[in-house]
């Protein structure tokens, strides 16, 4: 038995032998087409996009042929099948990275002195010795173990209210080291 894996959605919502062919639209697109690709060039900042946005518009518009009543109104029609995909396109855009011309980051960051980075550990661990064992059993949990303050509080038997207020004071005493306040 053969199964059909993959098939386009007017495959699917039109058998194989009948296959709709109007050319009326054909002929309003090859007219039209020039006035509202500029139509849809405002709705978006790249042409590239202008053109897949009014193509998709007139497959809205081809779908719909038969139930559009005034084809004297088919520019509007259009227009709004334009506007619409915009917004709907804008509103399922998510936006994670912006172009721009220059990159943020300078170019040439100098390379950590590895001697330097141990150093900085040691004097941080030195400065975690010295706080008091409740506190630095909170700070080794949420900081070197990277449990939350829910499960920090789990482990140690406390509240998390405990827990926020403990790690903040040993934060503080940390702050005031002498040996760290140079790599501050």
């Amino acid at each position: 038995m053969t199964t059909l894996v993959c098939t386009s959605a007017s495959d699917a919502a039109t058998p194989a032998t009948q296959t709709r062919s109007y050319p009326s639209f054909s002929s309003y697109m090859r007219a039209r087409q020039p006035v509202l690709l500029r139509t849809a060039r405002s709705l978006t900042a790249n042409p590239s996009d202008a053109e897949d946005l009014l193509q998709t518009a007139l497959t809205k518009t081809y779908v719909a042929w038969d139930r559009i009543e005034d084809h004297r109104a088919l520019d509007g029609y259009v227009r709004r099948a334009l506007l619409n995909t915009r917004t709907s396109q804008w509103r399922k855009r998510k936006v994670d990275e912006f172009a721009c011309d220059d990159l943020p980051e300078p170019e040439g960051l100098p390379a950590a002195d590895p001697a330097e980075q141990q150093v900085l550990r040691d004097a941080m661990w030195r400065a975690v010795m010295k706080l008091p064992a409740r506190q630095r059993a909170m700070v080794v949990l949420r900081y070197y173990e990277d449990l939350s303050e829910v499960q920090t509080a789990e482990v140690l038997g406390v509240s998390v209210g405990t827990v926020k207020s403990a790690v903040s004071r040993a934060l503080g005493k940390m702050r005031d080291d002498p040996e760290l306040a140079p790599a501050a």
